[in-house]
């Protein structure tokens, strides 16, 4: 069983979000690719089984790990148990939300030495992409809503940028399609009364001002880069 653990070099958000993506990946196989093979493993007759995703994409079902306290969060125990007493999507389903709550549990225990800011970044990353509740139920996420046709960004008129709508312009449907929408850099929700400007590199979305770019200064940009990954860029 694959394990990280809080080393004397804190991982950086990127680190942590390439740890998660590869935990999420592995449990999504698990519960949908391989849901055969993993429906087959939890075996109601066996002693409590949890399941895990590595940071490689692959998963596992196993027993909890021996050690106390374990090095890392532990998933839901006993998985098992609940598999013939339950329908098997809602069962399925159940497993998936145990196991988002575990991977965010891990991955705020290997970002405890993070700052404020970069917490609420590594947030921001995570809530980009569906839960794996989502994808196994099925439900696509209000977040999807924002690509649009050809690449383009639906909240502002060109693929750079969006410029915020006068308030009785505002509808209902445009609102609650970006309620779910954080900025990159500080963490706070989408308001339509503010300036966004979108990367067209990561996809994420930023307040102008924590960007500093100005909705005059956005006219002349062809392609934003947001400041991650310029540096991605450097390195």
């Amino acid at each position: 069983m694959e394990m990280a653990s809080i080393s004397s070099t804190p991982p950086s958000v990127e680190e942590i979000f390439k740890d998660y993506s590869g935990r999420r990946a592995g449990i999504i196989r698990a519960l949908s690719l391989d849901v055969d093979e993993f429906y087959g493993l939890c075996d109601p007759e066996k002693e409590n089984l949890c399941l895990y995703g590595h940071p490689n994409e692959t998963w596992e079902v196993s027993l909890p790990a021996e050690e106390v306290p374990p090095e890392l969060p532990e998933p839901a125990l006993g998985i098992n148990f609940a598999r013939d007493g339950m329908n098997r999507k809602d069962w399925l389903s159940l497993v998936a939300v145990h196991s988002d709550c575990w991977m965010l549990s891990v991955a705020f225990y290997l970002g405890a030495r993070l700052n404020r800011n970069e917490r609420k970044r590594l947030f921001s990353l995570i809530n980009d992409l569906p839960t794996v509740f989502e994808v196994v139920s099925e439900r696509k996420p209000v977040k999807e809503k924002l690509s649009g046709d050809g690449g383009s960004k639906s909240r502002g008129s060109t693929k750079v940028k969006s410029i915020p709508k006068m308030a009785d312009e505002i509808s209902e449907e445009d609102e609650d399609e970006h309620s779910e929408t954080f900025c990159g850099s500080c963490g706070g929700n989408y308001n339509s009364d503010e300036f966004w400007i979108g990367c067209d590199i990561c996809e994420r979305w930023y307040h102008g001002k924590c960007v500093k770019i100005t909705p005059v200064k956005a006219e002349s940009i062809k392609q934003y880069k947001c400041p991650s990954c310029m540096k991605r860029g450097r390195q």
